[in-house]
């Protein structure tokens, strides 16, 4: 039997994207056919999502959603079954999809996304032209509140499950904005919207959910602990018997290096020579110097939970030790401004471009000969899973999905074949330091460093697995409302 499952996301690769939640729901839909799931993905109606729609007909239309008209919208774009909410007075913006040009969130967020969930729950209760889900699959705390909607209203029989892409972003607002949300009073407490005298979007899913899932199995376990909770461990413990860490997969048709239009030339485990075509390239592109020094590459968030702070110093020290670095980010204006000054100091040895460029991204995965993820806390991470699929050598910090993905170059790794990076704890700059001296000396044995490439390289991170796992939860989750 075909599972029809509404998916609520707040973006979905290639219409807007500003992490890896968008490459996630650009890729499960994909990955979910195989295993009998029909997926349709509600979305905001950004400027970006709206241009690429072309011919949609409305199959939901709202005279006043929470004070404003709006419409929902069905089209298909890039094989992407979407329902579009089309609601100018919320989403036609310039900026990003969660705040303006400055990095300053909208003010009315939480309008924006209450709005977002309730029409998801509508859909779950009604339906669209014929069309009705039997589960609902949401994502963060921007979509975390259609449970609720759901919970509290006509559509609380039909399965719901929460993914937690980072808990450390909970959709947390006033108690004021409670009586417009248009819940029933009995949703205001411990058991639902209510968190630390505030409103708790994410938290509001999180209690209402039928199960709630992390992007990879031990972000499951760290976030029941108090460093790592967030202040909603004591939430997730007492649901431990709801709790589900499912890694996240990469779209390998995107994610190709043989195929990849978007690099300087193509290659594979078998032939890694055309990794030295890309490695000119991106020398080119960052200013770098011609020699055969290790480049390494970070493609990040330029924040403190990234560990970009640590990389201040571990920059200068990576050039001390010979090596180069080329940088694809932004974030906190302090660590961009840091980073330019150190490009400034070092250069030919350190190049920074501030921003996100998604084919520059593939650029330093097939040119870099390592990426550096210093993380103090990565729910998953997908940089680390295209990097071992171009054979660039990912060196990370022990936890969440990266040490769920990367096996450490220890001696008896190195000696079966099996290592495909640098594993380093705890995520300190000792530590990091310590990581980039192995990378040094490892890059220096050709064989076993090409040993470690290919390693990567054959490793599956495709969503095979994955996705017959949510395929499994669903069913289970049906089977229990039945």
């Amino acid at each position: 039997m075909t599972i029809k499952l509404l998916s609520v996301a707040s973006e979905i690769y290639p219409l807007i994207k500003t992490g890896g939640l968008a490459d996630v729901a650009g890729a499960l839909p994909g990955a979910l056919a195989g295993q009998g799931v029909q997926v349709r993905t509600l979305v905001p109606g950004y400027p970006a999502v709206i241009a690429r729609l072309g011919k949609a007909k409305a199959v939901r239309r709202y005279d006043a959603l929470f004070g404003a008209r709006a419409s929902v919208l069905a089209a298909t774009v890039d094989g992407l079954d979407l329902l579009v909410l089309d609601a100018p007075d919320f989403f036609a913006r310039e900026g990003g999809p969660y705040g303006d040009h400055g990095g300053n969130d909208w003010n009315d967020n939480w309008r924006r996304f209450a709005a977002l969930s309730r029409a998801g729950a509508d859909i779950a209760a009604d339906g669209v032209k014929g069309w009705r889900p039997d589960i609902v699959h949401v994502h963060d705390w921007q979509a975390a509140m259609t449970a609720a909607y759901m919970r509290f209203g006509p559509a609380a029989q039909v399965p719901k499950v929460v993914t937690i892409h980072n808990l450390a972003f909970q959709g947390r607002y006033s108690a004021g904005i409670f009586p417009d949300l248009g819940l029933p009073p009995e949703a205001w407490g411990v058991d639902g919207v209510e968190y630390y005298g505030g409103t708790g979007y994410l938290k509001a899913g999180l209690v209402s959910a039928d199960a709630i899932t992390t992007v990879s199995p031990t972000y499951a376990q760290e976030i029941r602990s108090a460093v790592h909770g967030m202040g909603l461990d004591g939430l997730i413990n007492g649901r431990v018997d709801r709790l589900h860490g499912i890694l996240n997969g990469v779209d390998t048709d995107i994610w190709n290096p043989a195929t990849d239009g978007l690099i300087a030339k193509p290659y594979s485990a078998r032939a890694l020579g055309g990794r030295a075509a890309n490695r000119r390239a991106l020398e080119r592109r960052f200013g770098l110097d011609h020699d055969g020094a290790p480049i390494c590459i970070i493609v990040s968030r330029l924040t403190w939970q990234k560990g970009m702070d640590m990389m201040i110093d571990a920059a200068e020290h990576l050039v001390a030790m010979g090596g180069k670095l080329a940088v694809l980010g932004s974030g906190d204006h302090p660590l961009e401004g840091a980073l330019l000054g150190a490009a400034d100091r070092h250069r030919g040895r350190i190049g920074v471009q501030i921003g996100y460029d998604e084919p520059l991204s593939h650029l330093m995965q097939a040119g870099g000969d390592a990426i550096l993820i210093p993380s103090r806390f990565e729910p998953c991470g997908l940089t680390q899973l295209y990097a071992l699929r171009y054979g660039c050598v990912p060196v990370v910090a022990r936890v969440g999905g990266l040490a769920d993905t990367v096996i450490d170059a220890n001696e008896a790794a190195v000696g079966a074949g099996a290592a495909t990076g640098i594993v380093f704890m705890p995520s300190d700059p000792l530590a990091l330091h310590g990581a980039i001296n192995r990378l040094i000396d490892l890059h220096g044995d050709k064989l076993a460093w090409q040993a470690m490439q290919r390693a990567g390289m054959r490793a599956d991170f495709s969503w095979r697995h994955s996705a017959a796992k949510y395929a499994d939860l669903y069913r289970a989750l049906m089977a229990e409302a039945a």
